[in-house]
């Protein structure tokens, strides 16, 4: 098979959350495990950072991969998901993954994962883990896909294990209370290995003071530790707090003497985040007059933030270009968009893209007024058309719909 073929057939064959929802997710690491052993357990050759949370996961995983490569080492990082292309989640110092690699690894072991249902996101860790092992990386930051204590990448044993922040999302798998939240996300705590955690609540607080004493792991809470944040080149306001996670991160790293970076690495790697690393979709500009902005928040926390931002910015008219998947929690999400705006309500192009209509009708009941368009690409150019010069633009409300702009 092909680049194009192969991950047709992971995408299509095989259940993935990004795609399918609940059908990918598994109750325990029975089928990573049995995979890592197959593949000759490449991640106990990997020293690695791991990285979960709500929000924030990302762009911090990012901005420590961009600061490390300051440092000059060799730096693996797997993230997800992706919005253009595939080995987007897969890069060692900001290259992608080559095609090459996907191909002969999935056929390599087509009939190991056929015969094991492997779902797609194993499948992907264990691609990871198999490249940074083969390229013989110095650290690799590794992102949780959604969770955490059953998340596949949960079987590495980190230097460092961060926790960016909790909300409630993906309620269906990780319960629907923050502490009981937080209880998931503290599952990537290991013995002995210190974590830090980005931002605390009254609730989730006890939640990690607990899993650490009970693991013997040092624990940093980032927020009351660090004063001084560097600037990044990622602008967003929900930055603050990732900087800060970042800067945690790096100092306990430092400490186990086993990784150099400076004062001045860090300082570059915060302001060269996406040159370095190829981040795209937080905070992005893609235009001015009018100005054009999309970011991937999507839940409750990442949008309240983002929206406040919004109302930061000066403008005659804001248009909202807004498309959502179909499991969102609309009355957490609605209620947080201004009502002076106009909006143009689209269709994400995924399975799981909620029908227009029914966003249309939902955002009416917050009297978020506008019209519905087929496709991504039709409400952009819409609002574009009706933008003066001195207006706003913001697309999002889902990865897939950033996914779907011209981004480059």
């Amino acid at each position: 098979m092909n680049y194009q073929e192969t991950t047709n057939w992971m995408f299509n064959q095989l259940p993935m959350y990004q795609l399918q929802g609940a059908s990918a997710y598994k109750e325990d690491l029975t089928n990573i495990k049995l995979l890592a052993e197959h593949l000759g357990n490449p991640e106990r050759q990997l020293k690695c950072i791991h990285v979960a949370g709500t929000n924030g996961k990302g762009s911090t995983s990012h901005m420590l991969a961009s600061v490390l490569q300051e440092a000059g080492y060799k730096v693996g990082l797997y993230t997800s998901p992706h919005l253009k292309d595939f080995r987007e989640r897969i890069r060692i110092n900001g290259i992608e993954i080559s095609e090459d690699f996907v191909c002969a690894f999935i056929a390599k072991h087509k009939s190991f994962f056929e015969s094991n249902d492997m779902s797609f996101f194993e499948m992907s860790v264990g691609l990871a883990f198999d490249y940074f092992a083969s390229e013989k990386t110095d650290i690799a930051i590794i992102e949780v896909g959604l969770g955490g204590r059953l998340d596949a990448t949960n079987i590495i044993t980190p230097l460092v294990s961060v926790i960016t922040n909790i909300d409630l999302d993906h309620t269906q798998f990780l319960g629907n209370t923050p502490a009981a939240i937080a209880g998931e996300k503290a599952g990537i705590i290991k013995p002995n290995v210190p974590v830090v955690i980005g931002e605390y609540t009254s609730e989730t607080q006890p939640v990690f003071l607990a899993k650490a004493k009970e693991k013997n792991a040092p624990i940093y809470f980032a927020s009351d530790l660090i004063q001084d944040v560097f600037p990044s080149d990622l602008i967003g306001d929900y930055q603050f707090h990732n900087k800060k996670t970042v800067q945690q991160t790096i100092a306990v790293l430092n400490n186990q003497n086993e990784f150099k970076v400076t004062v001045e690495n860090l300082k570059n790697g915060l302001l060269n985040v996406s040159k370095n690393t190829g981040l795209q979709g937080r905070w992005q500009q893609l235009g001015e007059n009018p100005k054009i902005i999309c970011d991937t928040a999507h839940n409750k926390h990442g949008l309240a933030v983002v929206m406040n931002q919004i109302q930061k910015e000066s403008f005659d008219t804001l248009h909202i270009v807004l498309g959502v998947v179909n499991d969102k929690d609309l009355d957490s999400i609605l209620p947080l968009f201004p009502k002076k705006a106009q909006y143009y309500f689209c269709r994400p192009d995924s399975s799981r893209g909620l029908s227009t209509e029914i966003l249309q009708n939902e955002a009416k009941k917050y009297d978020l007024q506008g019209e519905k368009y087929d496709t991504v690409a039709a409400a952009f150019s819409k609002a574009k058309q009706n933008a003066s010069q001195n207006d706003f633009i913001y697309v999002g409300g889902s990865t897939f719909v950033v996914a779907e702009l011209p981004l480059n």
